[in-house]
């Protein structure tokens, strides 16, 4: 018979952090993790007043942080105000991030850095100032959201391909530290999605994916959030990368 002490059980209001809150994935993350019965903490990085309309729509207990997730002392910051004001996190969605395309052989390497820092280096900072919490409290979810980019080419995504496939990385083996003290950290893979970030790739590209999906057409943010369910449910589910894509990955 195994001594293993069993997992925690989850909280009846999981406090959740969002990054990136105010975008269009991340709002739909914080309504359904706030329909779910968590507790939000609503990031964002300089927009706030899109910050504000989603903490706006929120039912429970909330609360409005904002910090540079590339500074590990702004993170730090930032999770002492959410544990004053709401507790401890015990939902971690490492969704913020930010894209400077470029073709590798002109791009700037501040720029290349830059998407590192944020994307890669930003989720290791939350999750390092978040986890110990619930390791102690043996149980939580860390949700890393990635790219089909960390797992086909695009061409001009060197930066931002290489943080996403480093992310999964990261999920796959903090998933196997953390197992054993009821922490599950999976990664959410979505498709194209009509948002801030995709708005800004050329026509071509977009027509490209389209094309190429078995389901020919873009996911709405909805159907992604929808899978917070799944991921605070699910106890034995770890270090897997759910993929809501419309096929892309696979094609």
């Amino acid at each position: 018979m195994s001594t293993q002490k069993p997992a925690g059980t989850r909280p009846e209001h999981p406090v959740a952090l969002v990054t990136g809150a105010s975008g269009g994935l991340g709002q739909a993350l914080a309504i359904e993790l706030d329909a779910l019965g968590c507790k939000v903490a609503v990031h964002y990085n300089s927009a706030k007043d899109a910050a504000l309309a989603v903490q706006e729509k929120l039912t429970n207990d909330s609360v409005l942080v904002t910090g540079d997730v590339g500074s590990y002392e702004a993170v730090t910051a930032m999770h002492a105000q959410i544990a004053e004001r709401l507790g401890p996190v015990d939902v971690l969605v490492n969704n913020g991030a930010i894209r400077r395309d470029q073709v590798m052989a002109m791009q700037k390497p501040e720029d290349w850095a830059a998407v590192i820092q944020t994307n890669l280096i930003g989720s290791f900072h939350t999750a390092r100032v978040c986890v110990p919490h619930m390791l102690r409290k043996r149980w939580g979810r860390v949700i890393n959201v990635v790219s089909p980019s960390g797992l086909i080419a695009t061409a001009g995504q060197t930066a931002y391909s290489a943080s996403k496939a480093g992310l999964i990385g990261f999920t796959r083996t903090l998933a196997a530290e953390c197992g054993r003290r009821g922490v599950t950290v999976n990664a959410l893979s979505p498709g194209f999605m009509i948002t801030g970030m995709t708005q800004t790739l050329p026509d071509h590209v977009v027509e490209s994916m389209e094309k190429k999906a078995p389901v020919p057409r873009f996911v709405t943010v909805e159907e992604v959030a929808r899978s917070s369910a799944l991921f605070l449910d699910q106890d034995c589910m770890t270090g897997q990368v759910i993929s809501i894509d419309s096929g892309v990955t696979i094609t």
